[in-house]
């Protein structure tokens, strides 16, 4: 199964497990499982070192003491959209771990800008002082 772009994982390495739901459904929620919980080990997905460590990061405490990814979904009465949202979540974190930021540079404000902003606060600190009641 495709993941992100260059990042697959095989479909038997994602254990999907139904259990008994607080969403929504009625009383149908006190007979039926329908809250998803999708399993996947860090290391079975084909993320690189960088790409890994992200992930690590942005999945927080979704991570277990094993090294399991563990996401959950009972936004839906149905156990398939409910594993449909799991493997949207996986795939939303992959995408964002295999997405390299692109570095901030610091830049410097142009003289302009620099003249702009302090005519702006002469203009205003002037405004301010007209209101004021004249010294006796």
């Amino acid at each position: 199964m495709s993941l992100a772009p260059g990042v697959f994982v095989r479909e038997d390495l994602l254990r999907c497990t139904f259990v008994a739901s607080s969403g929504p459904g009625g009383q149908n929620v006190n007979k039926r499982s329908t809250k998803a919980q999708l399993r996947v080990f860090v290391d079975d997905l084909a993320l690189n070192e960088r790409a890994r460590r992200r992930f690590v990061r942005l999945a927080g405490s979704s991570i277990n003491s094993e090294g399991e990814v563990v996401l959950q979904s009972d936004g839906s009465r149905s156990q398939a959209q409910n594993k449909k949202a799991c493997i949207d979540k996986l795939r939303e974190l992959v995408l964002r771990a295999v997405i390299e930021p692109k570095k901030r540079r610091a830049t410097k404000p142009t003289k302009g800008s620099i003249e702009r902003r302090i005519s702006a606060k002469k203009r205003r600190g002037e405004q301010k002082r007209q209101r004021r009641e004249p010294d006796q």
